[in-house]
Protein backbone atom coordinates (compact mmCIF):
# COMPACT_ATOMS: atom_id res chain seq x y z
CA UNK A 1 0.00 0.00 0.00
CA UNK A 2 1.94 3.22 -0.94
CA UNK A 3 2.61 5.75 1.98
CA UNK A 4 0.28 8.22 1.58
CA UNK A 5 -2.97 5.42 1.92
CA UNK A 6 -1.79 3.87 4.77
CA UNK A 7 -3.20 6.12 7.08
CA UNK A 8 -6.85 6.93 5.21
CA UNK A 9 -7.27 3.11 4.85
CA UNK A 10 -7.03 2.37 8.35
CA UNK A 11 -9.66 5.18 8.84
CA UNK A 12 -12.02 3.91 6.54
CA UNK A 13 -11.61 0.47 8.46
CA UNK A 14 -12.87 2.39 11.61
CA UNK A 15 -16.73 2.06 10.44
CA UNK A 16 -16.59 -1.61 9.37
CA UNK A 17 -14.80 -2.80 12.57
CA UNK A 18 -17.11 -0.04 14.89
CA UNK A 19 -13.93 1.48 15.76
CA UNK A 20 -14.09 4.58 17.53
CA UNK A 21 -10.47 5.90 17.89
CA UNK A 22 -7.25 4.45 15.89
CA UNK A 23 -3.57 4.73 17.50
CA UNK A 24 -0.57 4.59 15.46
CA UNK A 25 3.18 3.92 17.59
CA UNK A 26 6.48 2.93 16.72
CA UNK A 27 6.80 -0.72 17.90
CA UNK A 28 3.17 -2.06 17.55
CA UNK A 29 0.46 -2.63 14.82
CA UNK A 30 -2.23 -0.37 14.50
CA UNK A 31 -4.41 -0.20 17.57
CA UNK A 32 -8.53 0.29 17.28
CA UNK A 33 -10.16 0.86 20.37
CA UNK A 34 -13.83 -0.90 19.84
CA UNK A 35 -16.35 -1.01 22.84
CA UNK A 36 -14.34 0.85 24.96
CA UNK A 37 -11.36 -1.87 24.70
CA UNK A 38 -7.80 -0.86 22.49
CA UNK A 39 -7.18 -4.32 19.95
CA UNK A 40 -4.61 -4.64 17.93
CA UNK A 41 -4.77 -5.77 14.34
CA UNK A 42 -2.51 -8.35 13.42
CA UNK A 43 0.56 -7.69 11.19
CA UNK A 44 3.96 -6.19 11.48
CA UNK A 45 4.80 -3.74 13.88
CA UNK A 46 5.00 -0.10 12.81
CA UNK A 47 8.89 1.05 12.00
CA UNK A 48 9.65 5.29 12.65
CA UNK A 49 10.32 5.53 8.75
CA UNK A 50 6.96 4.43 8.07
CA UNK A 51 5.14 6.14 10.61
CA UNK A 52 6.97 9.74 9.35
CA UNK A 53 5.98 8.77 6.32
CA UNK A 54 2.69 8.09 6.76
CA UNK A 55 1.79 10.81 9.04
CA UNK A 56 3.12 13.25 6.32
CA UNK A 57 0.29 11.87 3.90
CA UNK A 58 -2.11 13.54 5.51
CA UNK A 59 -0.47 16.73 6.94
CA UNK A 60 -0.83 20.07 4.81
CA UNK A 61 1.91 22.36 4.97
CA UNK A 62 0.30 24.44 7.69
CA UNK A 63 -0.24 21.29 10.02
CA UNK A 64 3.68 20.23 9.47
CA UNK A 65 4.60 23.85 10.33
CA UNK A 66 2.92 23.32 13.46
CA UNK A 67 4.19 19.72 14.06
CA UNK A 68 7.78 20.71 13.38
CA UNK A 69 7.61 23.87 15.05
CA UNK A 70 5.72 22.09 18.73
CA UNK A 71 6.28 18.56 18.25
CA UNK A 72 2.46 17.59 18.51
CA UNK A 73 -0.75 19.37 16.16
CA UNK A 74 -4.33 19.15 16.01
CA UNK A 75 -6.59 18.78 13.31
CA UNK A 76 -9.79 17.80 11.88
CA UNK A 77 -9.35 14.89 8.92
CA UNK A 78 -12.34 14.21 6.05
CA UNK A 79 -12.70 11.90 3.81
CA UNK A 80 -15.50 11.55 1.38
CA UNK A 81 -18.02 9.35 1.98
CA UNK A 82 -16.12 7.46 5.07
CA UNK A 83 -16.53 11.00 7.34
CA UNK A 84 -14.30 12.87 9.70
CA UNK A 85 -11.97 12.53 12.00
CA UNK A 86 -10.47 14.75 14.78
CA UNK A 87 -6.73 13.63 14.57
CA UNK A 88 -3.73 14.62 17.50
CA UNK A 89 -0.21 13.99 15.97
CA UNK A 90 2.83 14.37 18.71
CA UNK A 91 6.22 12.81 19.36
CA UNK A 92 7.05 10.68 21.95
CA UNK A 93 10.13 9.20 22.62
CA UNK A 94 11.46 11.30 19.82
CA UNK A 95 9.21 9.38 17.35
CA UNK A 96 5.57 10.23 15.88
CA UNK A 97 2.51 8.98 17.18
CA UNK A 98 -1.10 9.67 16.10
CA UNK A 99 -4.40 9.18 17.47
CA UNK A 100 -7.72 9.57 15.43
CA UNK A 101 -11.31 9.58 16.78
CA UNK A 102 -14.25 9.38 14.21
CA UNK A 103 -16.50 12.09 14.44
CA UNK A 104 -19.16 11.38 11.93
CA UNK A 105 -19.61 13.42 9.10
CA UNK A 106 -23.10 15.52 10.61
CA UNK A 107 -23.64 16.34 13.71
CA UNK A 108 -24.96 13.33 15.81
CA UNK A 109 -29.04 13.44 17.43
CA UNK A 110 -29.90 13.29 20.97
CA UNK A 111 -31.18 9.73 20.05
CA UNK A 112 -27.95 8.56 18.37
CA UNK A 113 -26.38 9.42 21.94
CA UNK A 114 -28.96 8.29 23.98
CA UNK A 115 -28.80 11.76 26.01
CA UNK A 116 -31.64 12.21 28.62
CA UNK A 117 -34.90 14.39 26.90
CA UNK A 118 -34.17 16.40 29.82
CA UNK A 119 -31.13 17.80 27.99
CA UNK A 120 -32.93 19.45 25.26
CA UNK A 121 -33.97 22.03 27.84
CA UNK A 122 -30.62 23.22 27.51
CA UNK A 123 -31.30 24.65 23.78
CA UNK A 124 -34.25 26.80 25.06
CA UNK A 125 -32.23 29.47 27.23
CA UNK A 126 -32.06 32.68 25.23
CA UNK A 127 -28.61 33.85 27.62
CA UNK A 128 -26.24 32.36 29.98
CA UNK A 129 -23.63 29.29 30.07
CA UNK A 130 -24.05 25.68 29.84
CA UNK A 131 -21.33 23.50 30.66
CA UNK A 132 -20.70 19.95 29.95
CA UNK A 133 -18.72 18.12 31.88
CA UNK A 134 -16.18 14.82 31.48
CA UNK A 135 -12.97 13.37 31.37
CA UNK A 136 -11.21 13.55 27.85
CA UNK A 137 -13.35 11.09 25.50
CA UNK A 138 -16.24 11.17 27.48
CA UNK A 139 -18.45 12.22 24.83
CA UNK A 140 -18.54 16.10 25.47
CA UNK A 141 -17.89 17.49 22.29
CA UNK A 142 -20.59 14.81 20.53
CA UNK A 143 -23.40 15.98 23.13
CA UNK A 144 -22.44 19.96 21.95
CA UNK A 145 -23.48 19.14 18.27
CA UNK A 146 -26.35 17.84 18.99
CA UNK A 147 -27.43 20.76 20.95
CA UNK A 148 -26.45 22.91 18.36
CA UNK A 149 -27.96 21.28 15.86
CA UNK A 150 -31.14 20.92 17.64
CA UNK A 151 -30.85 24.81 17.69
CA UNK A 152 -30.22 24.87 13.84
CA UNK A 153 -33.41 23.48 13.21
CA UNK A 154 -35.41 24.53 15.47
CA UNK A 155 -34.25 29.03 15.95
CA UNK A 156 -33.96 31.65 13.83
CA UNK A 157 -30.39 32.79 15.08
CA UNK A 158 -26.86 33.29 14.57
CA UNK A 159 -24.63 30.22 15.61
CA UNK A 160 -21.13 31.21 16.36
CA UNK A 161 -18.85 28.14 17.07
CA UNK A 162 -14.83 28.58 18.31
CA UNK A 163 -13.15 24.95 18.22
CA UNK A 164 -9.66 23.72 18.57
CA UNK A 165 -9.96 21.90 15.71
CA UNK A 166 -13.65 21.70 13.71
CA UNK A 167 -15.05 18.85 14.06
CA UNK A 168 -19.12 18.51 13.25
CA UNK A 169 -19.81 20.99 9.92
CA UNK A 170 -23.30 22.62 10.80
CA UNK A 171 -25.42 22.96 7.64
CA UNK A 172 -27.88 26.29 7.40
CA UNK A 173 -31.15 25.39 8.86
CA UNK A 174 -33.91 28.05 10.55
CA UNK A 175 -30.37 29.47 12.03
CA UNK A 176 -26.82 29.87 10.37
CA UNK A 177 -23.17 28.90 11.12
CA UNK A 178 -20.19 30.84 11.34
CA UNK A 179 -17.35 28.43 12.38
CA UNK A 180 -14.17 29.33 13.00
CA UNK A 181 -10.96 27.60 13.87
CA UNK A 182 -8.19 28.02 16.14
CA UNK A 183 -4.79 28.82 13.80
CA UNK A 184 -6.64 28.90 10.84
CA UNK A 185 -9.35 31.73 11.23
CA UNK A 186 -8.24 32.77 14.46
CA UNK A 187 -5.03 32.59 16.97
CA UNK A 188 -7.35 31.85 20.23
CA UNK A 189 -10.14 31.37 22.23
CA UNK A 190 -10.00 35.05 24.25
CA UNK A 191 -9.38 36.74 21.12
CA UNK A 192 -12.00 34.64 19.54
CA UNK A 193 -14.34 35.70 22.10
CA UNK A 194 -13.30 39.28 21.24
CA UNK A 195 -13.87 39.08 17.98
CA UNK A 196 -17.76 37.46 18.61
CA UNK A 197 -19.02 40.81 20.54
CA UNK A 198 -18.51 42.35 16.59
CA UNK A 199 -20.30 39.63 14.64
CA UNK A 200 -23.85 39.73 16.04
CA UNK A 201 -24.04 36.00 17.33
CA UNK A 202 -27.05 34.56 19.97
CA UNK A 203 -25.37 31.26 20.44
CA UNK A 204 -21.72 31.15 21.12
CA UNK A 205 -19.94 27.68 21.24
CA UNK A 206 -16.26 27.92 22.60
CA UNK A 207 -14.52 24.28 22.45
CA UNK A 208 -12.95 24.40 25.71
CA UNK A 209 -12.84 26.25 28.78
CA UNK A 210 -8.68 25.69 28.78
CA UNK A 211 -7.17 29.26 30.59
CA UNK A 212 -8.69 32.01 32.81
CA UNK A 213 -8.46 34.70 29.72
CA UNK A 214 -11.08 32.34 27.82
CA UNK A 215 -13.47 31.39 30.75
CA UNK A 216 -13.38 35.77 31.89
CA UNK A 217 -14.80 36.04 27.72
CA UNK A 218 -17.20 33.37 28.04
CA UNK A 219 -18.97 34.88 31.08
CA UNK A 220 -18.19 38.43 29.75
CA UNK A 221 -20.36 37.01 26.96
CA UNK A 222 -23.07 35.08 28.87
CA UNK A 223 -23.44 38.14 30.97
CA UNK A 224 -23.89 40.70 27.91
CA UNK A 225 -26.79 38.18 26.53
CA UNK A 226 -25.41 35.58 24.44
CA UNK A 227 -26.24 31.93 25.02
CA UNK A 228 -22.43 30.22 25.52
CA UNK A 229 -22.00 26.50 25.28
CA UNK A 230 -18.42 25.08 26.27
CA UNK A 231 -16.64 22.26 27.89
CA UNK A 232 -14.59 21.32 31.05
CA UNK A 233 -12.51 19.17 32.59
CA UNK A 234 -14.79 18.47 36.12
CA UNK A 235 -15.83 15.22 37.88
CA UNK A 236 -19.91 15.73 38.17
CA UNK A 237 -21.85 18.96 37.68
CA UNK A 238 -21.67 19.80 41.07
CA UNK A 239 -17.94 20.80 40.49
CA UNK A 240 -17.59 22.62 37.52
CA UNK A 241 -18.62 25.57 39.76
CA UNK A 242 -15.36 24.89 41.79
CA UNK A 243 -13.56 24.26 38.62
CA UNK A 244 -14.68 27.62 37.01
CA UNK A 245 -13.48 29.42 40.28
CA UNK A 246 -10.14 27.69 40.30
CA UNK A 247 -9.16 29.58 37.37
CA UNK A 248 -8.86 32.92 39.42
CA UNK A 249 -6.92 33.89 42.23
CA UNK A 250 -8.75 33.89 45.57
CA UNK A 251 -9.33 37.60 45.44
CA UNK A 252 -11.43 37.31 42.24
CA UNK A 253 -13.40 34.46 43.39
CA UNK A 254 -16.09 35.72 45.33
CA UNK A 255 -16.81 37.99 42.58
CA UNK A 256 -16.72 35.11 40.13
CA UNK A 257 -18.90 33.45 42.07
CA UNK A 258 -21.52 35.77 42.53
CA UNK A 259 -21.38 36.17 38.50
CA UNK A 260 -21.84 32.66 38.37
CA UNK A 261 -25.09 32.67 40.30
CA UNK A 262 -26.29 34.87 37.65
CA UNK A 263 -25.10 33.81 34.05
CA UNK A 264 -25.20 29.78 35.00
CA UNK A 265 -27.78 28.03 33.47
CA UNK A 266 -27.24 24.21 33.67
CA UNK A 267 -24.55 21.97 33.76
CA UNK A 268 -24.34 18.09 32.35
CA UNK A 269 -21.51 16.05 33.44
CA UNK A 270 -20.85 12.71 31.10
CA UNK A 271 -19.10 9.12 31.27
CA UNK A 272 -19.12 6.40 28.72
CA UNK A 273 -19.34 2.83 29.50
CA UNK A 274 -19.67 -0.73 27.46
CA UNK A 275 -23.10 -1.44 26.62
CA UNK A 276 -24.34 -4.57 27.44
CA UNK A 277 -26.83 -5.11 24.56
CA UNK A 278 -25.04 -5.85 21.33
CA UNK A 279 -26.54 -3.15 19.15
CA UNK A 280 -24.76 -0.27 20.84
CA UNK A 281 -20.94 -0.73 21.44
CA UNK A 282 -21.28 2.01 24.41
CA UNK A 283 -23.28 4.06 26.77
CA UNK A 284 -23.08 8.06 27.85
CA UNK A 285 -24.13 8.05 32.09
CA UNK A 286 -25.11 11.24 32.55
CA UNK A 287 -25.30 13.67 35.22
CA UNK A 288 -27.96 16.92 34.65
CA UNK A 289 -27.88 19.68 36.74
CA UNK A 290 -30.89 22.89 36.01
CA UNK A 291 -29.66 25.97 37.79
CA UNK A 292 -32.69 26.24 39.50
CA UNK A 293 -33.41 29.28 42.37
CA UNK A 294 -32.33 26.70 45.40
CA UNK A 295 -29.15 25.82 42.83
CA UNK A 296 -28.65 29.60 42.23
CA UNK A 297 -28.24 30.40 46.17
CA UNK A 298 -25.94 27.63 46.97
CA UNK A 299 -23.77 28.96 44.56
CA UNK A 300 -24.23 32.45 45.60
CA UNK A 301 -23.65 31.56 49.06
CA UNK A 302 -20.88 29.18 48.74
CA UNK A 303 -22.91 26.26 49.44
CA UNK A 304 -21.69 23.81 46.34
CA UNK A 305 -22.02 20.77 48.70
CA UNK A 306 -25.60 21.33 48.97
CA UNK A 307 -26.07 21.03 45.16
CA UNK A 308 -25.95 17.33 44.79
CA UNK A 309 -29.30 17.14 47.12
CA UNK A 310 -30.73 19.42 45.29
CA UNK A 311 -30.34 17.70 41.98
CA UNK A 312 -31.44 14.51 43.29
CA UNK A 313 -34.50 15.61 44.61
CA UNK A 314 -35.49 17.17 41.73
CA UNK A 315 -36.11 13.96 38.97
CA UNK A 316 -39.39 15.10 37.91
CA UNK A 317 -37.73 18.81 36.54
CA UNK A 318 -35.05 16.26 34.42
CA UNK A 319 -32.47 16.21 36.82
CA UNK A 320 -30.38 13.45 37.78
CA UNK A 321 -27.03 12.64 39.74
CA UNK A 322 -24.71 9.59 37.89
CA UNK A 323 -26.17 6.91 40.36
CA UNK A 324 -30.57 7.56 39.20
CA UNK A 325 -28.36 8.10 35.50
CA UNK A 326 -26.82 4.54 36.12
CA UNK A 327 -30.21 2.96 37.97
CA UNK A 328 -31.65 3.56 34.70
CA UNK A 329 -29.26 1.90 32.34
CA UNK A 330 -29.08 -1.20 34.30
CA UNK A 331 -33.09 -1.45 35.40
CA UNK A 332 -33.16 -0.92 30.81
CA UNK A 333 -30.68 -3.83 30.64
CA UNK A 334 -27.72 -1.23 28.70
CA UNK A 335 -25.19 -1.51 31.44
CA UNK A 336 -24.28 -4.49 33.90
CA UNK A 337 -24.94 -4.05 37.91
CA UNK A 338 -21.23 -4.67 37.93
CA UNK A 339 -20.21 -2.05 35.53
CA UNK A 340 -22.54 0.08 37.25
CA UNK A 341 -21.13 -0.39 40.88
CA UNK A 342 -17.58 -0.11 39.63
CA UNK A 343 -18.38 3.41 37.67
CA UNK A 344 -20.63 4.29 40.68
CA UNK A 345 -18.94 7.05 43.34
CA UNK A 346 -21.40 5.97 45.29
CA UNK A 347 -21.92 2.74 44.99
CA UNK A 348 -23.38 1.16 48.11
CA UNK A 349 -26.31 3.94 47.96
CA UNK A 350 -26.45 2.48 44.15
CA UNK A 351 -26.51 -1.07 44.92
CA UNK A 352 -29.53 -0.35 47.67
CA UNK A 353 -31.15 1.45 45.46
CA UNK A 354 -31.19 -1.10 42.86
CA UNK A 355 -32.65 -3.24 45.98
CA UNK A 356 -35.70 -0.98 46.36
CA UNK A 357 -34.30 0.94 49.66
CA UNK A 358 -33.76 3.86 50.63
CA UNK A 359 -30.50 4.82 51.96
CA UNK A 360 -31.45 8.02 54.10
CA UNK A 361 -33.93 11.08 53.66
CA UNK A 362 -31.37 12.59 51.28
CA UNK A 363 -31.76 9.49 48.65
CA UNK A 364 -33.84 8.72 46.25
CA UNK A 365 -35.52 5.84 45.21
CA UNK A 366 -36.56 5.96 41.21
Amino acid sequence: MPEDAFIPGLLSKMESVNASDLHLKVGSPPIFRIKGSPQRVKGDPLDPEGIEAAVRGVLGPRELAILEARNSVDFAYSMAGVGRFRVNIFRQRGTLSLVARRVGARPPTFEELMLPPAVAKVSEYVDGLVLVAGVTGSGKSSTLAAIIELINQRERCHILTLEDPIEFLYKDAKSFTNQRELGVDVTDFPSALKDAMREDPDVILVGEMRDTATVEAALAAAETGHLVFSTLHAANAMQTVTRVLEFFPADRQPSIRALMSYVYRAALAQRILPSARPERARVPVVEVMFVNTVVRKHIAENEDVKIAKEIRSNNKDGMQDFNMALYRLVKDGWVTEEMALANSNQPEQLAMQLRGMVLNQDATTI
